[in-house]
Formats: C-alpha cells, structure tokens, sequence
C-alpha cells in the first residue's frame, strides 16, 4: 500500500481503489486500499478522519502492516473512492507533534531527562519526562522552543542507512528493527519517529507550556502549538476578561483581588465561627447534664457547625449519644458522636434504616438522612435506648 501521508504530507484529498471490505465492530467495517492518504494512529498520535466517497471514516488503524480504515458503510472491493481527510484536525497534530519534538529534544540537550510518554488527545497534548524540572526552568525552555519556531527550521525526514544510523546520535523510545524513519529539526532535535509533521518550525505558529504535574518520579506537562494553542488562550482571556469585570479589577490585578477576598473571606469565616461557638455554648447551658441519649434539631448548620454543636454536646455531658440534625423535612445532614458509643456501627444502622449515607470514626460520624424528622427521632431513640 502507498502510504501518501509520508511522500505526499500536505494531501488533503486523493483517489484509491478499495481492496476489501469486511465488517468490525459495532456496526462499522474496516476498508483497506491500494494507497492512503489517512495516517494511522501510532507513535502517540491518533489516526486521521474524514470521508471515503460518502462513508465517513472513523478511525485509522495498522495492524500486520495492513491500514485499515474504519468506516460508518460498507465500500465494494475494486470501487474508485476519494479520500478526503479532515484536515483542520491532522494539521493541528502535526503543529503539535513538531512542536512536542523541538520540547523534547531541548530538555533532553539541556537537562538529559528523556520523554518517556507521549500522548495527543482531543483537549491537549502530554509529555512525560524521567525527571523533575522547575517551573522558571520550563519557562526557559518554552522560550527557546518559540525561538526556534520563529527561525522557520526545515522539518528533515531522513532514512539513514544502518550504518548511518549506528553513527547517528537521536532520540527513541524502544529498540528499532528494519527501516527506521528520522525527523531531524537542524539545531532542535534528532527523533525516530512514525508521525506527521510540518515542512517548517514557522508553521508550528506557537509553543505553550498549559500545565505540569509531578508524575512517577518525573513530570508530566500539557502543551500546546498553533491553532490550539490560540484556541486556549482566547478561551482563557475571556475568562480573565469576566473575572475583571465581576470583581472590578484590571485584568492584571485579578490574582490580587482574589487573594484579597479570600483573606476577608476567611476573616468573616472565623467571626461566624466564633458567633456560632457562643450560640452553640448558650444553647448548651441551657440543657441539663444528663446520661440519656440526645437529639436536636437545628435549622441552616452546614456540616462542620454540625459538627462542632455535637461535638460540644457530647464532651459537655449533655448526652451519653448525641444526634444533632439540619436540613429540610425529609432530607437532613447530620452529625452523631459519644465517647461511650461506637458511631461507625450506629451510622451504618441509622443508614440502612434511614436512607442514608457517611460515616467516619468511633468517636464521630456524619452523613444525611433521606427520612423525616420523627422516623429519625424513633430510629434512633430506639437504638441508642438505655
């Protein structure tokens, strides 16, 4: 089979013969031609879609050195089709993966760490690294990785000889047999690979680091070229955009304004802590000390005032198993504690009976109720009975 994606990378549309057809799975079949303009998914990146006449292919795959296309119809063996690839999608990964080889090959020439993982999926592309870079070194290197885009760099696609390729120092992920294909990017990198490429660095457009993360003793980082890179900012700049207008703040003052709130916010939080503390406190002192198992029902507490109310319940002695609920009639959050009681066996009860969900430790548990008031009420004064 002609594989047109290597000799001829820039076709968008081209006319073969079908030499099979036979069904795959889930209702769709796999086509095979005598050439193909459709890269098959390999080397990270995924396989080509498009048309075949007027079926539509779905994926391309190899498999025993056949390129299979998976199509939503059937095609009769020995039909003329036009192939017509989806090209806004195959050029983005080929901006992608030719910007992923000058990434790779520059942390490899200035820091020695390897990528050991590839991957390009329909929201970003992942490099993974066997070491660990920082975040200013990162940006060191996304710098020179644009540079070398603004040069407009020849994309080299070379078949050494054997004994070329034993001279040749590059990049590879496993041991290779037979017929190796090189993408060389003079100064940039020297990579063994299956996949498409641009005919020039200039037409990566850009190169942006997205994201990092440490990832099996090394790091994983999300990038970006071209179009989709363009696509991330625009979608990020109306965010900042929003966020500048909601809080009134020039865009650049955004982080600021938010570290701002935050500390305020937090400032209130601890005042309606400390308001509730004295609430809770009040109410307590209005209960007598008693050994008898307690329920209260409270309106508005989220779970960690629910929490606290029990909390100073039971320590204060104002129950030997302290329920206290929140919530509407038939849908209640809850919190039980007692020094006396085991609450993990309590909770898992009172959630069978009570429809329920949580749990937590022997001291406390919580969790909601999808039950109301008085069945809680008797469930639990039944269970907890002296």
């Amino acid at each position: 089979m002609e594989k047109l994606y290597y000799r001829r990378p820039y076709v968008k549309s081209f006319e073969a013969v079908v030499t099979d057809c036979r069904p795959g799975k889930n209702g769709r079949f796999q086509v095979t031609l005598d050439r193909t303009g459709f890269y098959p998914e390999g080397g990270g990146q995924p396989g080509d879609t498009g048309s075949l006449g007027s079926v539509k292919v779905l994926d391309v795959h190899e498999k025993a050195g056949e390129i299979i296309h998976e199509t939503d119809g059937p095609l009769e063996a020995g039909t003329a089709v036009t192939g017509t690839i989806d090209w806004e999608r195959r050029f983005g990964y080929m901006q992608n993966h030719s910007g992923e080889h000058i990434f790779s090959g520059l942390v490899h020439k200035k820091y020695g760490f390897d990528n050991v993982g590839f991957h390009m999926g329909s929201e970003e592309v992942t490099v993974d690294f066997n070491g660990v870079l920082t975040a200013e070194e990162l940006e060191a290197v996304e710098n020179e990785v644009n540079r070398k885009i603004a040069e407009n760099l020849p994309v080299l696609e070379l078949y050494p000889t054997a004994g070329e390729l034993d001279a040749m120092e590059y990049r590879s992920k496993k041991e290779l047999t037979g017929q190796v294909r090189i993408i060389e990017i003079p100064d940039g990198d020297v990579c063994a690979c299956c996949g498409t490429h641009v005919m020039t660095t200039g037409e990566i457009g850009i190169f942006k680091i997205t994201g990092m993360i440490h990832y099996k003793g090394g790091i994983r980082v999300s990038m970006l070229c071209g179009m989709d890179a363009l696509k991330d900012y625009q979608k990020k700049q109306k965010t900042v955009t929003e966020l500048s207008v909601l809080l009134s703040a020039k865009p650049e003052k955004v982080t600021e304004t938010v570290e701002k709130l935050k500390s305020e916010s937090g400032m209130k939080d601890g005042k309606i802590n400390q308001l509730y503390q004295e609430l809770f406190a009040a109410r307590m002192e209005q209960l007598e000390p008693s050994q008898k198992p307690l329920a209260v029902f409270e309106e508005g507490l989220a779970p960690i005032q629910l929490r606290q109310y029990c909390t100073m319940l039971y320590e204060g002695g104002r129950g030997s198993v302290v329920l206290v609920c929140s919530g509407t009639e038939g849908s209640y959050q809850y919190a039980a504690g007692s020094s006396s009681f085991d609450m993990r066996e309590l909770s898992k009860y009172l959630n069978k009976e009570l429809n329920g969900k949580g749990g937590g430790s022997s001291l406390m548990a919580q969790g909601t109720f999808q039950a109301a008031k008085q069945e809680i009420l008797e469930t639990f004064t039944e269970q907890v009975k002296e």
